[in-house]
């Protein structure tokens, strides 16, 4: 086709980005008046409130007796509502909070993952508008979600303690979690390679100064049977060494009829050796087994421009036990940190990750609007191995009047992709929507993967964070990297390669504290992404695609008080495009823009009371392409709404109950704009109820996911959609010894 020229469609008006600075600088004037009336207010507060004051005192050096630490922690402020003085890991930026780091980012604690009852990806970050839930917790499609209308990189976009390792088909076990971390946007600078939709950073469970042994039970509907043990010690003199294992478990029918058998433990070793030094060790080990997972759907076939009639994702009509999903986890880390001087330390560390998936899962190929489909069948093993080295010093030199905080650092990274040389890929038969799958197909023996591609970066970085005056600081980084990827046929001769030395990801950030708890920023980021290898499905299947450069321009506002946080952010994102065209070649072709804005607070009112809300309103479209100019990005919701309301039950002490609902905009289901999937509103219900028996603190939590039982159809790539989940009822008890 002949270059079109960019024509914006009408309807969803896009925002001005000086427009939105203004609105940004506005709101942030307003939270700088209402904290400093919020200041006030906490002023007087230990007036009102002596048994605070007291836990808040030194113990006294002539025998006074000191309040016990139980009390101590009662008295205590809990955390503040969105966590932004909680350190994250930044990768090249170091390990500083959110409040200082100048890109948006998103933290959900074990606890908040606890109260959630969070059985998927998509559970976990339910309260972001700015993630949108393609996930399902049985099958290979574990770990897709959107963010800002971008797909994470299951090859590159997730991290465990800020070590890589594979994430298709992996659902994490989230009671071993202490948090999980979340970097929206580009992530090139701070971690090399990867698409620019963000990064999920799992954050294990550490040895604390203080023993822990808890163990929890748990039911999950239709059958799902679940049991945690924590336990944490130190030990040695002075207490120099700590082990802290996390073991779960969880078996039985899902709510599709379908059955899972998980276990998962997690090590973590840590040596005080000297004062100056030093060492740690941690090691997951997850193996998984679940059946009958309800299969995607394919539309590239189909010509209809709306979809069926929606079912319910509880349903067991569309496969049968047959299908599986089997995988193996690994993952194993050592390091050193050593503090050289007051202001500088080292660390580094080297990881290795192994997974590895055993599938045998339909896709069912949509053929019309009455529900018929195609089902084919795909049964094969593939696995992967990534080694990762990194040495970072961080510290800070003061020339003249300035501050800089300083990180230099190194990274080595090796992947490896084992895929199926021996599968089978065949249809089975044809079906229908609303009636029960009879085909049926069991795995054989025989299946074998070959080395299909290695890639490896070798990079350098430095970043630089000057403190210009008490108020203003700004941030240089930039990473060198040199880049190679290969891919090999089935007899181990090269199919194809790419090699660039030399390849620099720039960042760069200008920061002002309107007060000690609000940071104003404006950030640009650049990143590359791997070149993909076209799927066999399309006609240049095989073919290994250049990497693609994205750049990120970003303005926002964070602040962070003990009774109140809100952040917000104006954005825009390029990104080379690449899609499906009418000749089912799959190519690279012009660009794909997003601009946005998102905004988000947390408040607590008087004693029982927290109110939360999230929004994002999002403009995507394509531009300079051959195709598809001026059509929204597949993928891509105008427009998400979240809100959660808690209460903490005055005449049942311990108890807490609440509310969370979320509005997922319609979504673009291909490039070509002729189908989408309707908006949809998904309601929970939850309660949490503290209290002891028996001289031990026992917590019971019960949720209801999707209490009204909306039935919806979820976008989960281009071209693939799933029936939602249904309603789902989890039961959990805790119990510190």
């Amino acid at each position: 086709m002949k270059n079109q020229k960019t024509k914006r469609r009408t309807g969803l008006t896009p925002c001005r980005p000086l427009q939105i600075a203004a609105w940004l600088t506005f709101a942030a004037a307003a939270q700088h008046a209402f904290a400093q009336s919020s200041a006030n207010v906490d002023a007087a507060a230990p007036a009102a409130a002596p048994g605070a004051a007291a836990s808040g005192a030194p113990a006294s050096r002539d025998g006074e007796q000191a309040l016990p630490a139980v009390k101590v922690t009662a008295a205590a402020q809990p955390d503040s509502p969105l966590h932004l003085n909680t350190p994250v890991s930044a990768g090249a930026l170091g390990s500083r909070s959110q409040l200082e780091t100048p890109f948006s980012t998103t933290v959900v604690t074990g606890e908040e993952l606890a109260d959630r009852q969070a059985n998927k990806l998509g559970d976990v970050f339910a309260g972001d508008a700015s993630v949108t839930d393609n996930s399902n917790a049985y099958s290979a499609w574990a770990t897709y979600i959107t963010i800002r209308g971008l797909p994470i990189d299951w090859q590159n976009g997730f991290r465990i303690d800020g070590n890589p390792f594979i994430s298709y088909g992996i659902t994490m076990p989230y009671a071993n979690l202490e948090r999980v971390e979340l970097l929206k946007g580009l992530s090139g600078f701070m971690y090399g390679f990867a698409q620019p939709g963000g990064v999920v950073n799992y954050v294990t469970k550490k040895p604390g100064p203080d023993p822990v042994t808890s163990v929890d039970f748990g039911y999950r509907m239709d059958g799902v049977l679940s049991q945690h043990v924590d336990l944490s010690r130190r030990f040695g003199p002075d207490d120099m060494f700590g082990a802290r294992i996390n073991y779960s478990h969880e078996a039985g029918k899902t709510y599709n009829a379908g059955d899972i058998n998980r276990n998962s433990v997690a090590v973590a070793l840590d040596g005080q050796l000297t004062r100056d030094l030093s060492v740690y060790f941690n090691a997951i080990y997850q193996q998984s087994r679940s059946s009958g997972q309800t299969p995607a759907i394919y539309t590239g076939s189909y010509t209809a421009t709306s979809l069926p009639a929606t079912i319910s994702g509880g349903t067991n009509l569309l496969g049968g036990t047959d299908q599986h999903l089997n995988t193996n986890l690994q993952l194993y880390t050592a390091g050193v940190r050593y503090q050289i001087t007051p202001d500088w330390s080292f660390n580094t560390s080297a990881s290795y990750s192994k997974s590895a998936r055993d599938r045998n899962e339909s896709t069912l190929t949509l053929l019309n609007q009455a529900g018929d489909y195609t089902d084919s069948r795909w049964n094969g093993d593939e696995g992967h191995q990534d080694i990762y080295w990194q040495g970072m010093f961080e510290g800070t030199v003061k020339t003249g009047p300035f501050t800089h905080q300083l990180v230099l650092g190194a990274s080595w990274q090796y992947q490896t992709n084992d895929y199926s040389s021996v599968s089978h890929y065949f249809t089975l038969g044809n079906g229908n929507l609303f009636q029960p799958n009879p085909w049926r197909h069991y795995s054989g023996a025989g299946l074998q993967t070959y080395r299909a591609s290695e890639i490896t970066q070798k990079a350098l970085f430095a970043s630089d964070t000057i403190q210009l005056t008490d108020r203003w600081s700004v941030l240089a980084g930039v990473r060198l990297t040199n880049y190679d990827q290969e891919t090999y046929n089935i007899d181990g001769s090269l199919a194809s390669s790419y090699g660039h030395n030399g390849i620099l990801t720039p960042t760069f950030a200008l920061m002002y504290k309107l007060e000690p708890n609000t940071t104003l920023y404006a950030s640009y980021v650049e990143s590359l992404e791997q070149g993909a290898i076209v799927a066999s499905m399309y006609a240049n299947g095989g073919s290994l695609l250049r990497p693609l450069r994205s750049r990120q321009y970003e303005v926002g506002v964070k602040s962070e008080h003990g009774r109140w946080s809100a952040t917000a952010a104006l954005f825009r994102i390029e990104r080379g495009a690449a899609y499906a065209n009418n000749q089912n070649v799959y190519v690279q072709d012009g660009n794909e823009i997003y601009e946005g804005i998102e905004a988000g607070g947390s408040m607590r009112l008087g004693r029982g009371w927290q109110v939360a809300g999230n929004i994002m309103l999002l403009d995507t479209w394509y531009a300079k392409g051959q195709a598809y100019n001026g059509n929204r990005v597949a993928g891509a919701p105008q427009f998400v709404a979240a809100a959660r309301v808690t209460y903490d039950v005055p005449l049942v002490p311990g108890l807490q109950v609440g509310v969370d609902t979320k509005y997922t905009g319609n979504t673009q289901v291909r490039p070509a704009n002729n189908l989408q999937t309707g908006g949809y509103m998904l309601v929970n219900v939850g309660a949490n109820y503290l209290t002891r028996v028996g001289g031990h603190d026992v917590t019971l939590r019960a949720a209801i996911d999707n209490i009204t039982d909306r039935r919806y159809w979820m976008f989960q790539y281009a071209n693939y959609i799933a029936p939602g989940d249904p309603r789902t009822v989890s039961v959990n008890a805790t119990i510190d010894f």
